[in-house]
């Protein structure tokens, strides 16, 4: 019988050591809690992101509008988790998309592929593909995570025309 209370006492006494362990914690992490705010309320809240944070990839372009992509392929080449394909062509004087003699006539980046690394910045010669800190990227399907080059695009910014609307040049330059 004494053999039974002293075998079960060292087996339970573990547990009791290791559940006010816990408690231990517990109460520390809940008196720490009340002095400082832990939660952000997203997305009336963000919190700052680091300076060298990378997230959505963007082509940008001239101040001309045009691309700065030239379908040289070196972002895809940089890629380690294979996510970029660029499929480029020849541009010709009626249809002219950047200033060099080839265009990327389709761009793709997987975006559940993509480890966020930024290769693809840092090879770039043109400082066409860039990693802004937009981090909402969710999706619901598989369809809406490849992104296409319009989806990349940053957006034409109209130049206003200064003899239609002098004070809109004058502000926008």
């Amino acid at each position: 019988m004494a053999d039974i209370v002293s075998n079960a006492v060292n087996s339970t006494l573990p547990v009791v050591k290791g559940l006010g362990l816990t408690l231990k914690h517990y109460v520390r992490m809940f008196t720490a809690r009340q002095s400082t705010q832990v939660t952000v309320e997203y997305p009336e809240q963000r919190r700052p992101q680091f300076p060298r944070t990378r997230w959505r990839h963007v082509l940008t372009r001239y101040d001309n509008g045009l691309e700065k992509c030239i379908g040289c392929s070196l972002c895809a080449g940089a890629c380690p988790a294979r996510c970029i394909y660029v499929e480029a062509a020849e541009n010709t004087d009626e249809a002219r998309f950047s200033p060099g003699e080839r265009y990327a006539r389709r761009y793709e980046i997987n975006m559940l592929r993509c480890i966020f690394c930024g290769y693809c910045q840092e090879a770039c010669p043109t400082g066409a593909i860039v990693l802004r800190k937009d981090f909402e990227l969710a999706s619901y399907s598989r369809e809406a995570a490849l992104y296409t080059k319009e989806m990349l695009l940053e957006p034409l910014i109209p130049v206003p025309d200064e003899e239609a609307e002098p004070e809109l040049a004058a502000a926008h330059g």
